[in-house]
């Protein structure tokens, strides 16, 4: 049996700098790697069925894990069946990339489990057709990110904590993205305007969560008492940078809903993975 950790991410802001033709949205991003982790099982079976445990709440067919089991089948020289176990702990809906990070984690296993032989662009290439998020994963590594989130740079980022706080709401992507008031015209940057003054980027979705989801509003309202709270992806979690005058563990016990004390990473622990 194979058990290894799937990292979350914060996204440092979130721009929309346009839109296509096709619909899709423009953007550029910072992806910081975090050290919460959910926690993939995989156990070969001796028949050729693909089982899931731990996420019963969504189908089969939709479910991240199977369909990045199901893209990488066709590579497969060794195919066994599986059973695959998730211990969830990153929260869903909450604009930590569990389940593209849950994608990723099953591409770069079964990559090695199956025998495919692809490379690290080559699955980032099969994830992204699963979610934008998919090839930041895949890769683990901190970057800019353009296009549809999957154009990556990657770049490294000063070592630091945050407290994050998850809001009791689901959010809808879909309802944020469909608002006519989302600014969808932002001016696009560089990575060296983002490191003179990070706090000059922020998250285009923020204002939308807040005024939809009151639980998103009372979340930001908690740690702007503390410094400047920042949505991340399309929510519902709000963090905010840790700084050494902080009362941690108070600001913790009294917020509004759960809140994580998470570090940043450098890399994801998946960078080393190898199956022995």
């Amino acid at each position: 049996m194979i058990r290894v950790p799937s990292p979350a991410k914060l996204n440092l802001f979130l721009h929309i700098t346009g839109r296509r033709e096709n619909g899709y949205h423009e953007l550029q991003s910072i992806f910081q790697l975090i050290d919460l982790y959910d926690w993939l099982e995989f156990e070969p079976l001796d028949t050729a069925e693909i089982q899931i445990d731990g996420l019963n709440s969504v189908d089969l067919e939709q479910n991240l894990i199977y369909r990045a089991a199901q893209i990488l089948k066709p590579f497969a020289q060794a195919p066994t069946g599986l059973q695959i176990r998730l211990d969830k702990q990153i929260p869903m809906g909450a604009g930590l990339g569990g389940g593209s990070s849950n994608a990723a984690t099953t591409l770069i296993v079964l990559n090695q489990l199956w025998q495919c032989g692809l490379n690290s662009e080559q699955l980032a290439d099969l994830g992204v057709q699963l979610g934008a998020d998919v090839p930041i994963f895949v890769h683990g590594r901190n970057a800019w990110a353009e296009g549809i989130g999957e154009h990556l740079t990657f770049i490294d980022l000063e070592q630091k904590q945050y407290i994050v706080l998850k809001p009791d709401c689901f959010i809808s992507t879909q309802l944020l993205f469909s608002q006519k008031t989302l600014t969808r015209d932002t001016k696009p940057s560089k990575f060296c305007a983002y490191q003179l003054k990070p706090s000059d980027f922020g998250n285009n979705f923020e204002p939308l969560a807040r005024a939809l989801y009151p639980e998103v509003d009372e979340a930001m309202q908690y740690l702007d008492q503390f410094g400047v709270a920042k949505l991340t992806g399309t929510g519902a979690c709000v963090f905010i940078e840790v700084t050494s005058e902080m009362k941690i563990d108070e600001i913790l016990a009294q917020a509004p809903c759960k809140a994580y004390l998470v570090h940043s990473l450098a890399e994801s622990p998946l960078i080393h993975f190898k199956v022995e």
